[in-house]
């Protein structure tokens, strides 16, 4: 199993507009095969994080899922602007050994 991390710092007053974009597309991923999907924001962090982790059962579920998003109008809707509340970013993929 495979745990997802995408870790954005937002722009100032964006945090909120992230939240909302990563909470209405994670249904899509969940009907993907994703699991355990959480949208976190910062406490003690860099000011205006954004965490929106899943697992996986294999890697390549997640690539899957990635390329499939662009092909999905629905998804894609939801998603299309997110960068716009985006100053930078980064994903970390850990495999989960349990």
């Amino acid at each position: 199993m495979f745990l997802i991390r995408d870790i954005f710092i937002a722009k100032p007053g964006k945090v909120k507009n992230l939240v909302e974009i990563f909470k209405a597309t994670s249904p899509y991923f969940l009907s993907k095969g994703a699991k355990n999907i959480r949208v976190l924001t910062d406490t003690v962090s860099s000011f205006w994080t954004v965490v929106w982790e899943f697992e996986v059962d294999e890697i390549g579920d997640y690539f899957e899922m990635s390329k499939n998003v662009n092909e999905d109008p629905e998804v894609y809707g939801e998603l299309e602007g997110y960068k716009d509340y985006v100053q930078e970013g980064r994903r970390e993929i850990f495999e989960i050994h349990e």
